[in-house]
């Protein structure tokens, strides 16, 4: 069944966005080294710079929900494609390491605004949600994929300044583009969202809508996603490294004119490509499976697989790819069906700061298992490691069991209905 042109519209849309977001945020890392040897600082001192952009991009998810749900996630959007370019030419002019900081964190607070207003637009607009989540998500992996290629591609050629510059452009297109598109972003709703226009931005408002979301099911949602975040996080950072330093790399031979090359980075990069896999199978089956059953499926298989990778890797390099292949398939398929899930168990009314509270958990409290990671790696070895990440899918597991046996056998969950009574 194709989609009809209002969610068509929604997803080309949509798609643009979320690509763009992690074309930027994947892109920053690669300006690391040019900029510590531009401006003559540590490698601990441009890592806190960096890690000042990103602060913002998780932490502004929930203040930027609000901001959907008043003045709408189309006008909230725009404001974010023309944010992220806008940060990105202000880094091409930046005169010290304190200029690059600024621009990064300008560049996390604009990005922050981009997954709150997105997922509300798809789960308001769109009638096939979780399709249009699947082609979202296969463009943010496309992002994912695309940023560092073409900063490093550019970096070989041409002065960090210019590529910052050049990175910029899609940013601007894409709010070109945006300002034409035209799309009804409450289709897939029975009424206006009186919120988007006549409802005031009030801390009694904010606090009103927090506590009957936090008083109902969608509580379990949120510690669920906040919980895919720390296993999420954690892979994607700590992943390339350790695929280096495995003694299975130590056997491949590159031939001559490749020396230089990490084939961990190929695999991993491989692993993010068969994740535009998991992302499409996603969206589509939660459009025939309760997300519930989906979200409690794949972190069980996300758990086991995290346990098997130590002893996988030392079979050999065959056996390795296959399972890198299956956890990036699974990391990504679990999106969509949580996604879904935040629509189901919230009302659309206040879907900008639903989507505000996941992200906040996915990206803010997520990125906690950076620093749990690097302790634990450290401390007690990969095997840890691992096992601390499969904790972490065997509770998101537990507790999308608990959203399979409803909330009407639970007296402390209610729905958002019971909850706003």
């Amino acid at each position: 069944m194709a989609l009809n042109s209002n969610d068509r519209a929604i997803a080309q849309f949509t798609m643009l966005g979320h690509g763009l977001v992690h074309w930027y945020e994947l892109s920053i890392p690669i300006f690391l080294v040019v900029w510590r040897d531009s401006f003559d600082v540590s490698i601990a001192f441009i890592g806190l710079i960096i890690a000042l952009g990103y602060a913002p991009f998780g932490l502004g998810a929930l203040p930027a929900g609000i901001l959907a749900d008043r003045f709408g996630p189309k006008r909230l959007i725009l404001i974010c494609f023309a944010g992220m370019s806008l940060s990105f030419l202000v880094l091409a002019l930046a005169t010290s390491i304190y200029l690059i900081g600024a621009a990064l964190v300008f560049w996390g607070i604009m990005a922050s605004v981009y997954h709150p207003a997105g997922m509300s637009l798809i789960s308001t607009g769109a009638d096939r949600q979780g399709t249009v989540f699947a082609y979202h998500g296969i463009a943010g992996n496309i992002g994912i994929t695309l940023g560092p290629f073409v900063a490093a591609t550019l970096l070989i050629f041409l002065q960090w300044q210019l590529v910052a510059v050049l990175l910029a452009l899609p940013g601007i297109a894409a709010f070109f583009y945006g300002l034409r598109a035209d799309f009804d972003t409450t289709a897939a709703v029975d009424r206006e969202i009186e919120s988007e226009t006549n409802t005031p931005i009030t801390l009694p408002a904010f606090l009103s809508n927090s506590k009957t979301l936090l008083s109902s099911a969608f509580l379990i949602v949120f510690v669920f996603v906040t919980f895919e975040g720390l296993f999420y996080r954690g892979i994607l950072t700590f992943l390339p490294d350790i695929l280096q330093g495995l003694p299975v790399m130590e056997g491949i031979d590159l031939r001559a004119g490749l020396q230089g090359i990490e084939p961990g980075d190929y695999i991993f990069v491989g692993l993010l490509v068969v994740g535009m896999a998991g992302q499409y199978v996603g969206g589509k089956l939660t459009e025939r499976i309760a997300v519930e059953r989906g979200m409690a499926g794949i972190f069980l298989a996300l758990a086991v697989l995290a346990l098997a990778f130590v002893p996988v890797s030392e079979l050999g390099l065959t056996p390795l790819l296959v399972l890198c292949a299956l956890l990036g398939f699974f990391l990504f398929a679990i999106q969509p069906f949580y996604q879904v899930a935040v629509a189901q168990y919230t009302p659309p009314e206040t879907r900008g700061l639903s989507y505000g509270y996941t992200y906040l958990g996915e990206f803010g409290f997520g990125a906690a298992s950076i620093a749990i990671g690097g302790f634990v790696i450290g401390a007690y070895g990969l095997f840890a490691f691992f096992t601390v990440l499969a904790g972490f899918a065997l509770a998101g597991t537990s507790l999308a069991v608990l959203l399979v046996f409803g909330s009407r056998r639970f007296s402390f969950i209610q729905s958002y209905e019971e909850a706003a009574d």
